[in-house]
């Protein structure tokens, strides 16, 4: 990745240029392109706070039929191709709203895709963790919105095989690769917690107050 930097009325500019594919994104742009509704570091530390200490329950009867996903959202798009658009850079979609070019930033681990087929959209927190935190209890209807959930910092648009590493893990286990997003993640992983009254354990507790250290 080659940095380049301007300057204009308007103030300093960076301009990244990925090198591999050709694309040049603005910076000041890239986390602009996130999730709604996280919280800020003092709001998140709160609902931290408040959130009920618990064993994580079991999976028994979990599958991932239970959370219906992706739905349609509005014509022909689903909520992947919606995420795909709100998380991407200048994303052109097709008659049946599948993003045909674009570009995604990952920040996660930093990458920037063109190909929407190396791209994936994360369950902030998983669907089995959810289950096994309070959602077995969940109506059919609330599973679905929980699953598909664009009011919330709950999808996000990443690398593949960085959401493949993730799998059902809390973050007591896994961690985005880079530690400058640790901050954001724990924002939105307790914002969904929270707004869905799941449990936490202490090691995840534990490890989202590290994570929240480095706001």
């Amino acid at each position: 990745m080659v940095a380049s930097i301007g300057y204009g009325i308007f103030g300093l500019l960076l301009i990244a240029e990925i090198s591999t594919s050709s694309v040049i994104i603005p910076i000041n742009k890239l986390y602009t392109r996130t999730p709604p509704d996280i919280p800020s570091t003092s709001i998140a530390n709160s609902e931290l706070e408040d959130l009920t200490v618990a064993t994580r329950g079991s999976s028994d009867g979990y599958s991932r039929s239970k959370f219906k996903h992706w739905i349609t959202i509005s014509g022909s798009c689903n909520t992947r191709e919606e995420v795909l658009k709100r998380d991407g850079e200048n994303v052109v979609t097709g008659s049946n709203c599948a993003a045909e070019s674009g570009s995604w930033y990952s920040p996660y681990d930093g990458e920037t895709w063109t190909a929407a087929s190396d791209v994936d959209i994360d369950h902030v927190v998983p669907l089995s963790l959810a289950w096994k935190s309070g959602a077995s209890d969940w109506t059919t209807d609330t599973r679905q919105d929980f699953a598909n959930d664009l009011d919330h910092p709950q999808l996000i648009a990443v690398t593949d095989n960085v959401n493949s590493a993730k799998g059902d893990s809390g973050p007591e286990e896994w961690k985005p690769p880079l530690e400058s997003y640790w901050c954001t993640y724990a924002k939105m992983f307790i914002r969904v917690k929270y707004t869905y009254n799941l449990t936490v354990t202490s090691d995840e507790r534990s490890a989202l107050e590290d994570m929240m250290e480095m706001c």
